[in-house]
Parts: structure tokens; C-alpha cells; sequence
């Protein structure tokens, strides 16, 4: 009966350690959650307001900058 006891803890222990391995390796979902601000002129995704200002600026230099206030969460 000794056995039939570890065997289960066993079986517990592999099925704890094989759930944790089954974790999604991709960050997608994390990643596009964090894609917060988009381009008004090419529609591309970025993380902060000031990755925007440097994508307009090097990207779109005739274009006007929009102000901080319109990418806020509210």
C-alpha cells in the first residue's frame, strides 16, 4: 500500500511541473496589451507618447504632432 501512496504524490508532482512548463511561451498577448498609442497619419502601434514623437518626427516631419492629452486613458 506504501507504494500505491508515492505513486500518486508522484502522479501529483509531474501533472504540478508539466502545467508549468504548459505555459504559453508567446508574448503577444502581452505585448499588444502594451501597444497603447497609434500613429495618426500610418496607424502603427507604440508603446509611450514620446516613441510617437520620434516615429512622427523621423517619419512624418510635415505632419503636426498631436498633443499628449489625446492618447490619456481616461
Amino acid at each position: 500500500m506504501a507504494r500505491g501512496a508515492q505513486k500518486e504524490q508522484a502522479r501529483q508532482k509531474a501533472q504540478k511541473e508539466a502545467a508549468k512548463r504548459a505555459k504559453p511561451k508567446s508574448q503577444l498577448g502581452a505585448r499588444s496589451a502594451g501597444l497603447q498609442v497609434k500613429c495618426p497619419t500610418c496607424f502603427s502601434m507604440m508603446t509611450t507618447y514620446k516613441l510617437l514623437v520620434q516615429h512622427m518626427e523621423a517619419k512624418h516631419p510635415k505632419d503636426t504632432i498631436p498633443p499628449e492629452s489625446n492618447f490619456i486613458k481616461a
